[in-house]
């Protein structure tokens, strides 16, 4: 063979491995960044659902969602999670997970004079947090999963299993925008039923402890904590008081009664989880634009009870079902751990 030919033969090989992706016989990364705001059943929860979605999608679409090396825990520390926001824009990941409503305002400042998009998880109120403009068109470069609660059932459940309560005890921490609302109709709710009612609040753990001993001294008969964050990291530190006390907790997430309270109420977060992964694929993969991908939101009915809990303080677990049906899509039950299995 002569010497051109050969040439022109290694140009053309040359030219056509030129013309294939760098990353030939490779799929294509997407580097996702995940922030979770603070270490807790519920959100763990989320983020296992959401990074095992991740896969399944990365097999599916032949790509590779790559969080392992973009995953941060900001401790429920505000300065924390600015410097993970200003981290993730220097790494240039390609989308930011943003679990829970602090976390997701501050990744949102962090991303302001950039093109990477947020997808939020297990935000309560997406207009009032000014993460959305409406739910059906955010209007920004972000969306995401919300976790709204369904307060007045809520309300109607503590007063399915106690119709006589009178004072209700209201605990929430007032850091946080996902709890503003929900306590803001619980307080109409039982202003309308002429029932009491008592608030505390807490941003530390210690203070939530401190407040969870004034309720008690104040003699409340039940407590309500809608899907706050700082209430559910204290849980497992205050659930044995409220036992020794006879208070039943009843809250706005499933891991609450998993850590101890007596009734958690509303929606599964694994499925949250998994919903927000699907997201993320749909802006990264398939090229959907945040603006305009309506916020997703989910029917709240599951009411899980801690059968522990509800047979120390002296609820009878079949009494509270046939009371609670009416109310409740589902009624499951936990005993009192750490962590989800």
């Amino acid at each position: 063979m002569k010497k051109s030919t050969v040439a022109l033969l290694a140009g053309a090989a040359l030219a056509a491995a030129a013309a294939l992706p760098a990353t030939a016989g490779e799929a294509e990364e997407i580097r996702v960044g995940i922030v979770q705001f603070v270490d807790h059943a519920s959100l763990n929860q989320i983020r296992t659902s959401l990074e095992s979605r991740l896969d399944e999608l990365a097999e599916e679409q032949g790509v590779n969602f790559n969080y392992a090396d973009y995953y941060y825990n900001g401790n429920a520390d505000g300065s924390t999670l600015q410097q993970i926001g200003a981290d993730l824009i220097s790494e240039d990941v390609d989308v930011i997970v943003a679990i829970a409503t602090p976390a997701a305002q501050i990744m949102q400042a962090a991303a302001e004079d950039t093109d990477i998009p947020i997808v939020f998880s297990a935000v309560s109120d997406p207009v009032t947090a000014g993460l959305a403009k409406e739910l059906d068109a955010p209007g920004m470069n972000i969306t995401g999963t919300s976790d709204a609660l369904n307060t007045t059932t809520m309300m109607e459940l503590i007063f399915a299993n106690d119709p006589e309560a009178d004072t209700v005890g209201l605990l929430y921490s007032k850091s946080e925008d996902a709890s503003r609302v929900p306590i803001e109709e619980a307080k109409a709710f039982l202003d309308e039923k002429g029932v009491k009612y008592v608030e505390k609040t807490g941003t530390t753990t210690d203070e939530v402890n401190a407040a969870v001993d004034a309720l008690i001294a104040e003699g409340v008969d039940a407590i309500f904590t809608p899907t706050d964050n700082t209430v559910m990291n204290a849980e497992l530190a205050i659930y044995e008081k409220l036992i020794d006390a006879g208070i039943p907790h009843y809250c706005g997430a499933d891991s609450f009664a998993l850590n101890g309270a007596f009734l958690g109420f509303g929606i599964n977060y694994e499925d949250l989880g998994t919903a927000t992964a699907e997201m993320v694929a749909e802006i990264t993969v398939n090229g959907a634009d945040p603006a305009e991908t309506p916020v997703r939101t989910f029917d709240n009915g599951i009411a899980t009870i801690n059968t522990e809990t509800a047979e120390a303080i002296g609820i009878d677990k079949d009494a509270a079902e046939e009371a609670f049906a009416p109310f409740c899509s589902d009624i499951v039950y936990v005993t009192t751990a750490e962590e989800f299995e």
